[in-house]
């Protein structure tokens, strides 16, 4: 064998040695973690997508049933409308999670979504005609189900992010994440996040509007 040859050999050897080696530091600095942590927050994050779509694809129908009602609340119908022109109007991707500043603009707009759907539920619950159409009870059905798959998620990415950022954070993954370029992930803002696993209750003891009262009367 010619000395080329064996010098080939030896730096093949030299290059698969270090190979492994980098493989086995990075294996042990986290990497691994780090990835399948990453990997949790697309799923999560998919599944919050997923449902907020759902109750976004239901309020056309919702409203289209609402608006049968002659004497509804036009103001409470508006406020629906406006509120899922806006909330479908920030694109929703899985880089969302990466800005802080976007992700604070998506959470806002999907808030005012559920705010404005809770009163137009609230509302409805006043009206006689409206609480006695099968449609309609359906797609109340179908909200409510919805809002509670959507607490479900928020919660579930919620964990996500929070057991992610925290090996970003930490010793010693944080340096296998700063080399590798893996960043703190936003996430919702929550007062007790607990209560984001719980089922939504929507109050409909609210007061009775004068034109619902003289119908049910």
């Amino acid at each position: 064998m010619n000395p080329r040859s064996i010098i080939g050999l030896a730096l093949r050897g030299l290059g698969a040695l270090l190979l492994a080696f980098v493989l086995g530091n990075v294996a042990g600095c986290g990497y691994n973690r780090l990835v399948g942590a990453d990997e949790d927050v697309k799923a999560s994050w998919s599944d919050v997508l997923n449902e907020y779509q759902r109750r976004a694809d239901l309020i056309p129908r919702l409203v289209d049933v609402v608006k049968g009602e002659a004497a509804f609340e036009r103001s409470t119908l508006t406020q629906v409308i406006e509120a899922r022109a806006k909330a479908t109007a920030v694109q929703a991707t899985p880089e969302l999670v990466n800005d802080p500043q976007a992700f604070a603009r998506f959470e806002q707009a999907q808030s005012q979504l559920g705010g404005a759907l809770s009163r137009l539920l609230v509302v409805a619950e006043s009206y006689p005609t409206l609480q006695a159409s099968n449609a309609f009870r359906d797609l109340q059905s179908q909200v409510e189900g919805t809002e509670n798959r959507i607490a479900v998620a928020r919660h579930r990415y919620i964990q996500a992010v929070n057991a992610y950022n925290t090996q970003v954070r930490s010793l010693p993954t944080n340096l296998t994440a700063m080399a590798f370029g893996f960043q703190a992930k936003a996430n919702f803002q929550s007062q007790n996040e607990a209560r984001l696993a719980e089922p939504p209750r929507i109050d409909f003891g609210g007061p009775v509007p004068a034109s619902a009262a003289n119908k049910g009367g």
